[in-house]
């Protein structure tokens, strides 16, 4: 129970954290630029072509995991895909300030933080609190019944 209680408040704060990032780039909510600014940001800074899909993918990555997260559905993949994300800020953007994010600084920090976070629900998958573990009973309950009936 207390680790099912950790993987659940791990998931709620990434989801929080996640949901935010990811609809200030797709949806320009919380005073986000929106996909047309941040591709040419993704284009000049991260040197990503072209930068308006790497905006795109970055947002729905974060958007969707973050909620995938926030319920619980799918949180392997979601997990793994905000890592992915993270690493690639990581190597495109925040590596050559070296690790130090404060002073102005867009050092890795955070981005290594919260990647690595991202793989306990990729690794251990959401807990009992979750939509997954409640497809994962269903699925189980099924197949027993299958296996009485054959």
């Amino acid at each position: 129970m207390p680790a099912d209680l950790c993987l659940l408040v791990v998931r709620l704060v990434l989801a929080w954290i996640f949901i935010y990032h990811g609809s200030r780039r797709l949806f320009g909510w919380f005073g986000g630029l929106g996909i047309e600014e941040y591709g040419k940001y993704f284009a000049n800074t991260a040197h990503l072509h072209p930068g308006e899909f790497f905006a795109v993918l970055s947002g729905v990555i974060e958007f969707g995991g973050g909620i995938a997260l926030a319920i619980g559905f799918c949180s392997r993949l979601a997990g793994a895909g905000i890592f992915g994300d993270m690493m690639m800020a990581i190597v495109t953007v925040t590596w050559g300030d070296g690790i130090n994010a404060t002073g102005g600084n867009s050092g890795y920090e955070l981005n290594l933080a919260l990647g690595f976070l991202a793989l306990v629900p990729a690794v251990f998958g959401a807990g009992r609190f979750s939509v997954d573990a409640i497809l994962e009973q269903r699925l189980l309950r099924a197949e027993a019944v299958a296996a009485t009936r054959a």
